[in-house]
């Protein structure tokens, strides 16, 4: 991600808040055409845990990463700096571990931030962007002033294999259970349902739809972030609403 987002900051790249803490979230300050602008992004790949728990996996809001973003987002909101949200993320960490350490209260803080800030937020997907994690990263239900996407960008609830699993891993278990295999009848149920939800994933999906404002190709996507960030801070307006880009 550090890589990605070098390829449209202004020389001398990002000022990172905390960039040893909680290291599946990016948050710091930046210049996109001179304009200084808080950046949020989530990093994949993983990192080390604290001594004795599990490594992190990047592009899941953890407990700790939802607290830190949610202060830069207030700390971005009081000095009037305008917030991009650069999506990876595949939703928060579940489990009792992650509910016992506050991941609903540390979320609900992550999001109220977020929603409640005044500032210019814009959206850009580069990869993958799902389920609640995709709402805290100032998703469409949330009204950002702007989202673009990358061709690469995918936005839903969930991949293809996780809507099957949600939908007839009680179906599936039962079957095993019982030493069966599914017929062909389940299978191509199955099938159906991964392919709908893998084409609707898809950029193109969310741009017919008007769910995001344009897709941007990485050649363009450095001037389409400085005509967005102008726009947003030359209006009087908390939010602009939404914008189709020739």
């Amino acid at each position: 991600m550090h890589a990605v987002l070098d390829t449209f900051l202004d020389a001398g790249g990002i000022d990172e808040f905390q960039a040893d803490f909680a290291k599946e979230m990016i948050c710091g300050t930046a210049r996109i055409g001179g304009i200084l602008v808080g950046v949020i992004a989530n990093s994949r790949g993983m990192s080390k845990g604290k001594p004795g728990t599990p490594p992190r996996f990047g592009g899941i809001v953890y407990t700790e990463s939802a607290e830190k973003t949610a202060y830069f987002i207030e700390n971005c909101d009081r000095h009037q700096t305008p917030l991009l949200f650069v999506q990876d993320v595949s939703g928060f960490m579940v489990g009792a571990e992650a509910e016992h350490s506050g991941i609903i209260r540390a979320g609900a803080r992550f999001v109220e931030a977020m929603a409640t800030a005044k500032v210019p937020k814009i959206v850009l997907t580069v990869n993958h962007a799902s389920g609640a994690g995709y709402y805290a990263m100032a998703g469409q239900g949330f009204d950002p002033d702007f989202i673009f996407t990358l061709p690469t960008g995918r936005m839903g609830v969930m991949e293809g294999d996780s809507a099957v699993q949600a939908i007839f891993g009680t179906q599936l278990d039962k079957l095993k259970k019982e030493g069966k295999e599914p017929d062909e009848a389940l299978l191509a149920e199955m099938q159906k349902v991964r392919e709908t939800y893998d084409r609707e994933l898809d950029a193109k999906h969310a741009a017919a739809r008007g769910l995001v404002d344009a897709i941007v190709t990485p050649e363009n996507l450095r001037e389409s972030l400085m005509l967005a960030l102008q726009t947003c801070l030359n209006t009087s307006k908390p939010h602009i609403g939404a914008f189709v880009l020739e």
